[in-house]
């Protein structure tokens, strides 16, 4: 008897435990340990492949539910001795970015820089920068950028949704966006 209760316990333990691990708050965890970073994205979204993509993207995930929200990694080479500091300020790096956008950008799309902020974890610098873009058909999207350099690599992480969507995503994309690290 006291033997079969010990089971039952360390089974509901162990299932509890396993239950932990899909993730914080609707959140799975991602850990590219070969490139050395990680991030927490939403559950029901799925990988996508990534051979037919821009040079520097690392890894996509899209959501099977609502196909144009995605998040990527963009993984870009900097000087070994280069910080993320020595590239400029948040708001400096934002419009660097965003003028990329709007030069490789389809004719009719408008990008704004709507803020840019410093955040420190573990010694680490990274830059939180969040936009407002309005497509050709004038469809907005909201998208959130976490940056960070770290062994002469430069971290791009992105997320995107429509406009629409955004009052009910934010929490989980600002989570998401906030727990994208380097290592």
């Amino acid at each position: 008897m006291f033997k079969s209760v010990r089971i039952l316990v360390l089974t509901i333990i162990s299932l509890t435990l396993i239950s932990c691990s899909v993730g914080l708050a609707g959140l799975q965890s991602y850990v590219d340990a070969a490139d050395g970073y990680q991030f927490l994205y939403p559950s029901g979204w799925v990988g996508v492949d990534v051979k037919q993509s821009s040079q520097g993207v690392d890894v996509i995930f899209r959501d099977l539910i609502e196909p144009s929200e995605n998040l990527s990694v963009i993984v870009s080479d900097v000087d070994e001795e280069k910080t993320l500091t020595a590239l400029g300020t948040p708001t400096e790096v934002g419009y660097y970015l965003l003028k990329q956008m709007n030069n490789n950008a389809e004719n009719g799309r408008k990008v704004d820089l709507i803020n840019a902020e410093l955040r420190e974890v573990e010694g680490k610098t990274y830059y939180n920068l969040e936009y407002e873009v309005t497509l050709p058909n004038q469809q907005k999207r909201h998208n959130l950028a976490s940056i960070a350099v770290s062994r002469g690599k430069l971290f791009t992480f992105n997320l995107s949704t429509v406009q629409k969507r955004w009052n009910k995503v934010k929490d989980l994309f600002e989570t998401s966006v906030n727990s994208f690290s380097v290592y």
